[in-house]
């Protein structure tokens, strides 16, 4: 039996007793995560519409090794550690790892007015295209953490079986991304993730003022209090949408779901604090079976941090992500 006919079976994830609280599990996923080892090389991409997209490449495995694209979260970046670890054990499974950073994201502001937001595809698809035409007969697939795999699912749904990727993994997707942005403004936790998210979003609106003025209204987007607002006066118009409701509706990765084509694995905590876990399309992974649910009781939000102690831990998420991408990726080399 080949690897590829050999059923995929997600391996069960149970909190630890020292790290059971879902905000613990969310924190200790950043404060805990071994940190990427493979030296990256930054490459620049220009884009139709005269921007730039930065990729970060791990060293090639071999002319013959699959290809495997990393897209981050909301306001992350490919170095940090969730992204870059992933990369690192990629390359450990002799996969070439190539890291996108969103428009902005890189560590430089991006020449358009426009941002990233959670439906846009375009630049996706136009890195794929590059990556397929960089390494043509090499099978390629994908890993998304949270808005990335929200990126991810849409673009899969929207191409069916055309999209050009083989495999893909998604890492606690904000499913319901109206439900979620609410979400994450409540409580006191709420608010300091909140706080964090905007502090960011500030320094970008700060940095392209001067292009974004008349366009938008930068003074009600830098005293936006929560998201959701942020997202009305700023994200909504800028990229086409009525409002943070359309926004939101439009771009939500769940109707995109049924239409996917290549297997993917879904890694969900039902106590995520950050997105909802109401939202958890436990209907839509039954009905396709290009579909595979890793739905676990706990986990955080990007966490699923595991071990018999903190100086001992490791990713649960990273490693059956990566394992996933391997199973299949390797019976198309």
């Amino acid at each position: 039996m080949t690897a590829s006919a050999a059923p995929f079976r997600p391996r069960a994830f149970r909190p630890p007793w020292w790290l059971s609280n879902p905000h613990a599990q969310t924190l200790a996923g950043t404060l805990l995560r071994p940190p990427g080892w493979i030296p990256l090389e930054r490459r620049r991409l220009d884009t139709p519409d005269g921007d730039f997209l930065d990729l970060d490449f791990t060293p090639d495995p071999g002319p013959d090794a699959p290809v495997a694209l990393v897209l981050h979260g909301l306001e992350g970046y490919i170095r940090r550690p969730y992204a870059a670890g992933v990369l690192s054990r990629l390359f450990e499974c002799g996969v070439r790892g190539v890291g996108l950073n969103f428009r902005g994201c890189g560590g430089e502001t991006n020449r358009t007015a426009r941002f990233y937001h959670a439906g846009d595809t375009g630049d996706l698809s136009f890195v794929v295209g590059r990556l397929r035409r960089r390494h043509p007969g090499r099978a390629l697939g994908a890993i998304g953490f949270s808005l990335g795999g929200s990126v991810m699912l849409k673009y899969l749904g929207e191409r069916g079986t055309d999209s050009q990727i083989g495999a893909a993994a998604t890492i606690s997707v904000p499913f319901d991304l109206a439900a979620s942005c609410d979400r994450i403004g409540r409580g006191f936790m709420g608010g300091l993730y909140t706080s964090y998210f905007l502090r960011s979003l500030r320094r970008k609106v700060r940095a392209k003022r001067a292009m974004l003025d008349g366009i938008v209204d930068t003074g009600r987007a830098l005293h936006a209090r929560t998201l959701r607002e942020f997202d009305d006066v700023l994200t909504a118009p800028l990229h086409g949408f009525a409002d943070a409701a359309d926004y939101y509706a439009r771009s939500d990765a769940r109707p995109f779901l049924p239409h996917i084509q290549v297997p993917v694995l879904l890694i969900q905590s039902r106590d995520d604090p950050i997105s909802s876990p109401d939202a958890i399309p436990d209907e839509q992974v039954t009905a396709n079976p290009h579909l595979v649910a890793a739905f676990m009781p706990g986990g955080g939000h990007v966490g699923f941090v595991e071990g018999p102690a903190p100086w001992r831990a490791s990713i649960h998420a990273d490693a059956e992500a990566v394992r996933f991408l391997v199973h299949h990726l390797r019976a198309r080399s």
